[in-house]
């Protein structure tokens, strides 16, 4: 039984209070992903073009909210670049508030699309979209760090490797504290007490020194609102819940366990109200930080999601000078390994693709080029969706086989066609053309005993070949129909119109 969406405290949780060492991996996990979703939040807000303190904010409340309301524990949720995007043209043309208002009715959309069940479209997801899906996200992920390592001192170079070296070895000694962490604080250190010049989480942007406040937008209540900034709600609604479904199921995935698709769908979209109310931009699921805290930092409930949010709360209002000092070169680090071990590297192994369906390959590469083309993973994911159905309709269609057999009764020749295959607007558009109208004998059978009638079009085409055989005066007689088929028929024959 699925627990209250206002209870924090569940199973998992419980268990994770009363164990030290979970409750210290949890706190870990949360302190790492605060971390690294500073310059992402920060990135952002630019790219939306707002203050940075509103991406953090953002990044914030919608931690702490999807921590209690959301369906998928440890799944972190933030200011992200696919919604900022959809966002950034209400920035540009009318100002902050009418950004604010965009969030909170994407929010209030989300929670009626869940309410309507769009989260059960995720089983209609094939798995080499999927595949795309988590490759494209690991390729996103590293091209993101790339911009952190040109035109930067030398020493930036030799600091990821630093970095890298200590994330990929410290497992082999402990795993008592993420090595990712580690890393941070060892590059810290060393910057800090050398004088490192090299590039910093404060030169991002300038980080908040006070909390959020609760705030409502100062726009006309009217329709004319609306019709600005809904077409901006419709598309943020979409985007969000799209990415962050695709996101609840990769963490699925990962750690064998099944989350509440619908929870989550409307749990982010009351995520949404609630940083709308508090000036920030809004957002959707961090794949990043998401495989931070379930991959790399070994986070399995919600206690991690929550301290993600407290812990960046606290580390850029109330330490904000020294995370200042971090070096981006750490972070880079963090998420280059995120990226390594993100890339399903089976999926494009020599053997793998051998054996592999050319069509499974073509919608994975796909959703791939479309994602990393767009930097949007919400068309990646729906552009191999669209591909891999016409690849199956066209392969389902030619399934469909007629073959034919004479026999006498009563004297008169009498030709039987069977039908075998599934009948639906692909297959049934050439059904027409599969019987020789002209030299059949007076009397036809046509069996379907071995099909199964699913749509109007394949009606259409059974009354299109009973008119045709009329057409010459011969008689027809279809057979075979089981029951759901036959239904079907009888309610739609005749009621088609012509052709």
């Amino acid at each position: 039984m699925q627990a209250p969406a206002s209870r924090l405290v569940d199973g998992p949780v419980i268990t994770a209070l009363r164990s030290p060492r979970l409750l210290t991996r949890e706190t870990l996990a949360g302190v790492v992903t605060a971390l690294a979703l500073i310059p992402e939040a920060i990135s952002f807000s630019i790219a939306a073009g707002v203050d940075p303190r509103m991406g953090l904010f953002a990044s914030f409340t919608m931690a702490v909210s999807i921590s209690i309301v959301g369906g998928r524990p440890a799944m972190i949720s933030g200011a992200a670049g696919s919604t900022a995007l959809v966002i950034a043209p209400v920035v540009r043309d009318h100002g902050i508030d009418y950004l604010l208002a965009t969030v909170i009715l994407a929010g209030v959309l989300q929670i009626v699309f869940s309410v309507c069940g769009v989260a059960k479209l995720m089983r209609f997801i094939p798995r080499s979209v999927m595949v795309g899906f988590v490759n494209a996200l690991a390729i996103l992920i590293f091209s993101a760090q790339v911009q952190h390592m040109l035109n930067v001192p030398w020493m930036v170079y030799p600091m990821i490797a630093a970095g890298l070296a200590i994330i990929v070895g410290l497992p082999r000694l402990t795993t008592v504290v993420p090595s990712p962490l580690i890393a941070i604080i060892v590059l810290t250190a060393v910057a800090m007490a050398f004088g490192v010049g090299v590039p910093t989480v404060g030169d991002e942007g300038e980080l908040p020194s006070s909390l959020p406040q609760w705030l409502i937008p100062d726009v006309p209540f009217d329709l004319q609102t609306l019709q600005i900034i809904a077409p901006y709600a419709v598309g943020m609604a979409l985007v969000g819940l799209l990415e962050s479904l695709m996101t609840a199921k990769l963490v699925d995935d990962i750690t064998d366990t099944h989350s509440n698709k619908t929870r989550e769908a409307w749990g982010q979209g009351v995520a949404n109200v609630v940083t709308g109310f508090f000036g920030g931009i809004g957002g959707c699921a961090m794949i990043g930080q998401t495989m931070v805290n379930v991959k790399t930092a070994g986070a399995r409930t919600r206690i991690s999601t929550f301290l993600t949010g407290v812990a960046l709360l606290v580390l850029v209002v109330g330490l904000g000078d020294i995370v200042g000092q971090i070096p981006m070169a750490a972070l880079v680090a963090v998420m280059i390994m995120v990226s390594a071990t993100t890339f399903n590297w089976h999926s494009i192994r020599l053997s793998t693709l051998r054996r592999m369906p050319k069509s499974e390959t073509a919608v994975m590469v796909i959703a791939v080029v479309a994602t990393v083309v767009t930097s949007n993973l919400a068309i990646g994911v729906i552009s191999g969706v669209v591909v891999a159905t016409l690849l199956f309709v066209r392969r389902v269609a030619h399934f469909t086989e007629v073959t034919h057999a004479d026999s006498v009764h009563d004297g008169h020749t009498v030709r039987t066609y069977h039908v075998r295959g599934e009948l639906f607007f692909a297959s049934s558009n050439d059904l027409v053309y599969q019987f020789d109208y002209v030299d059949d004998p007076e009397r036809i059978v046509i069996d379907l005993a071995d099909t199964h009638v699913w749509d109007a079009s394949t009606v259409a085409a059974l009354d299109a070949i009973e008119a045709k055989y009329h057409a010459k005066g011969k008689q027809v007689e279809i057979v075979g129909l089981n029951q759901p088929s036959a239904e079907r028929r009888d309610r739609l024959s005749g009621q088609l119109g012509e052709g």
